[in-house]
């Protein structure tokens, strides 16, 4: 790990890409836990909590194979610094949600920050390998992978904190501030972050950079295997729905809350660090997704049987630090992989295959969490990733990875 943060003191971009990256993610995080909590307080019900996460990853979802492509088009710098101040004044808009009634204003605004989001992910981590030496790659994969464990550890533990003593709307107003931050970070990075268009090339029209793309992923059956493993960990993210859940029924309310995502976000943030040895061993690479895949299943499967909340928290530090192996793996492989010019689309694509699985699973355990035993939705959605683990690695027991270390 001290080899890996090197990076951070060696090279002023990549420490600046990273600071505006914690940035975003704390600020997320730091907007969603008290959201959370908030709404079922207002209205009475726990469908609206599923419905801001199911709103997050679907609108993202769906905008992201055309952000993808305006990453490979337009100056990476600028799309994102945009997108963060875009969201600063969706945030805003959380300022108006104090009863039932404007309850609504919620989707309206979590539904254009998740634009916003959709804009700055793919233009952000298309940029990673412009702003580091390859030999860096790999560490700097896996510091940026856990530049989104570290801030759900601290805007979850932090917004489930300030939640409680000072209120939710404290919250969204620290976070519009924290968002300006990450668009001056980002305004401040020198290195180019695209490689240069051939002379006399321009950039390619949005529908036929589109099905470039698409062709690309098709023909490739490595590639396919890549952009389908997040898919596992989110068809099981219905999860997330009954953490505020959780933690009423162990009587622990807004802070235990956000225990329960800071411990997710540990996971996350160890996971990339421990299985860092698999990014130097192409030969490991796909059995090692498919272990994490698995790893991730189990956890919740356990998590349904424990009426203990400290060992709650562990399984879910367990579940997600498989679940941060999955993700920091998939997007490194890919990285190596995909050529400049395609790699915002590629990771689009990737992106988007990922959030919509996470969509539809939020969707379906928001549509039954009134009606069916919380531990029978921790279970499922347990079942349903560990099933998909396994059809994974028999669908890819004969693929040979090209990747090797940098």
């Amino acid at each position: 790990m001290v080899a890996a943060f090197s990076v951070v003191t060696r090279n002023r971009d990549f420490r600046r890409l990273f600071g505006a990256e914690l940035v975003v993610f704390g600020a997320d995080w730091f907007v969603l836990v008290p959201l959370l909590v908030l709404l079922p307080e207002l209205t009475g019900s726990g469908i609206w909590g599923g419905l801001v996460l199911a709103v997050d990853t679907g609108v993202t979802a769906l905008l992201l194979p055309f952000t993808g492509t305006v990453a490979d088009r337009l100056d990476r710098r600028r799309v994102m610094m945009v997108a963060n101040l875009a969201a600063v004044a969706a945030v805003l808009l959380l300022l108006t949600v104090r009863s039932a009634a404007t309850a609504p204003l919620a989707l309206v605004a979590i539904g254009a920050m998740a634009v916003a989001k959709a804009f700055y992910t793919p233009a952000v981590s298309a940029a990673l390998p412009n702003v580091v030496e390859p030999g860096d790659l790999p560490a700097a994969n896996a510091i940026a992978g856990s530049a989104w464990g570290t801030m759900t550890i601290v805007g979850a533990s932090l917004g489930g904190v300030v939640g409680s003593i000072a209120g939710p709307h404290w919250c969204f107003a620290g976070t519009a501030g924290a968002l300006v931050v990450a668009a001056l970070l980002t305004a401040s990075i020198r290195t180019p972050l695209q490689a240069e268009r051939e002379a006399g090339t321009a950039p390619p029209q949005t529908w036929h950079a589109l099905r470039e793309g698409l062709r690309y992923i098709v023909a490739r059956p490595m590639i396919r295997a890549l952009v389908t493993v997040k898919s596992a960990a989110g068809l099981g993210n219905g999860v997330l729905i009954a953490f505020p859940l959780i933690a009423t029924l162990h009587d622990v309310g807004a802070l235990g809350a956000g225990l329960l995502f800071a411990v997710r976000g540990a996971g996350a943030l160890v996971g990339p660090f421990l299985l860092r040895p698999v990014l130097r061993r192409g030969s490991w690479l796909l059995p090692g997704l498919a272990l994490s895949m698995a790893a991730y299943g189990a956890g919740y499967l356990a998590v349904a049987a424990t009426p203990w909340f400290p060992l709650v928290l562990v399984l879910v530090f367990v579940a997600h630090c498989a679940g941060g192996t999955n993700w920091t793996l998939s997007a490194y492989a890919l990285q190596t992989e995909v050529p400049d010019r395609l790699r915002g689309r590629v990771i689009a694509t990737d992106l988007m295959l990922a959030m919509l699985a996470i969509a539809i699973s939020q969707l379906a355990a928001s549509a039954v969490v009134d009606h069916v035993d919380l531990r029978v939705i921790l279970a499922g959605c347990g079942a349903i990733t560990l099933s998909y683990a396994i059809g994974w690695r028999i669908a890819t027991r004969r693929l040979r990875p090209a990747v090797v270390s940098r």
